[in-house]
């Protein structure tokens, strides 16, 4: 049985009005002249003395660290943003939405933000420098006289997005992901979880990244999360992917909507989790949980990791399309806990059964329909429910 929160059962009731709709010229015409899914936007010029004060005014700009991208610019890159200023090269503009009048999210450009932050509040040491070199381990405070005048005089340009012209609050939310998406395509290119996790921020987002850090999560898909060297150079880590594999489980909960792929199926469960009231959080938490715990007391060290006939061994790394089966299967069966770790072998070699007859490759990734995807998760889920019923 599948256990869903209150807000799940009845999420689905709406559907977003993005889906391809058959229009004559003249409606076209008539929705491009109303307006709808456009983006209004607004442009402005500060000093950055001026720029970097008016973000200690409380509330009126969201930087969250890891809003963005969990890679963060070293002080070499943070100092090369400010002899950029100090000679004159032409930086990108900061782009904001704002949420409501004169509070505002960043979109794009939160690590400049912070350089000039750090730099201002003396937190940085100039380093790397190219040109300026004679400047390399000074603070603000201690440039000379004409250098901090010379910075002081330069510039920010940002570009505010105000609201957006849609026929629904999906589509609003749609349409904003779509822009953060649009406008990251200029530097290094962001991953699907980053830009969810931009457009759709909020306390299910928060919940995604506290479960990547689990600790039986991130062993079985080689995160290491307690060396944070070895950590930031981990993709999983790095693009955000482990807090996509969590994800994926809270979503394949409700294979019966699946719709728009993968992807599109992530971003519309994404976008209805801002409506996730505290006790939903806390029954997903707990779901998830009890999930991994009772996946990981069968499989140990296998966990995820797929069975190869041919070897006779289970493979050396987690696969995406199993992960999705076992979590989703063991999730259906939370009140049989006692039963499955009593008839582990059982459940272990009933599993081995399931790659020795699966010709497709479900439980490897071959196939990803809706049909596909519903098919690997109920057939562990009937052979979970075979082993209780013996």
């Amino acid at each position: 049985m599948q256990l869903l929160t209150p807000t799940e059962e009845k999420m689905w009731e709406k559907t977003p009005f993005l889906n391809h709709i058959t229009m004559s010229d003249q409606e076209i015409n008539d929705k491009y002249e109303k307006g709808e899914q456009r983006i209004l936007t607004e442009m402005n010029r500060e000093k950055l003395p001026a720029f970097v004060d008016a973000l200690k005014k409380p509330g009126y700009m969201d930087l969250r660290p890891f809003y963005q991208r969990r890679n963060r610019w070293d002080e070499k890159k943070q100092s090369q943003l400010i002899e950029s200023f100090l000679i004159n090269i032409p930086v990108p503009p900061i782009i904001l939405y704002e949420k409501k009048y004169n509070v505002y999210e960043v979109m794009d450009g939160q690590q400049r933000i912070t350089a000039l932050k750090e730099f201002y509040e003396n937190r940085l040491q100039l380093t790397g420098l190219e040109l300026w070199t004679e400047l390399n381990g000074r603070t603000y405070n201690q440039l000379p006289d004409n250098i901090k005048a010379g910075i002081d005089r330069r510039s920010i340009s940002t570009i505010v997005l105000i609201t957006e012209s849609t026929s629904s609050p999906e589509d609003a939310l749609f349409l904003k992901q779509l822009a953060f998406a649009r406008i990251n395509t200029g530097g290094v290119e962001l991953s699907r979880q980053e830009i969810r996790n931009c457009s759709f921020y909020g306390k299910f987002n928060q919940l995604l990244i506290e479960l990547a850090g689990n600790q039986i999560f991130a062993d079985a898909w080689n995160i290491p999360i307690d060396d944070e060297e070895e950590l930031q150079k981990n993709n999983l880590y790095k693009k955000m992917e482990d807090a996509e594999l969590i994800l994926r489980f809270f979503a394949l909960r409700n294979t019966d909507k699946f719709s728009r792929g993968m992807e599109g199926f992530l971003d519309l469960y994404m976008m209805k989790s801002l409506s996730f009231s505290d006790q939903d959080i806390k029954f997903l938490k707990d779901i998830f949980l009890q999930t991994i715990n009772l996946s990981h007391q069968i499989y140990g060290d296998n966990l995820f990791q797929p069975f190869d006939p041919q070897s006779d061994t289970w493979k050396d790394r987690a696969y995406k399309a199993y992960y999705d089966a076992v979590m989703v299967g063991f999730s259906r069966h939370l009140v049989d806990v006692d039963i499955l770790l009593e008839r582990k072998p059982r459940v272990i070699e009933k599993t081995k059964i399931l790659f020795r007859e699966d010709q497709s490759r479900l439980f490897t990734g071959g196939g990803k329909t809706k049909s596909d995807i519903q098919n690997r998760i109920s057939l562990f889920d009937d052979m979970l429910s075979q082993v209780i019923a013996e």
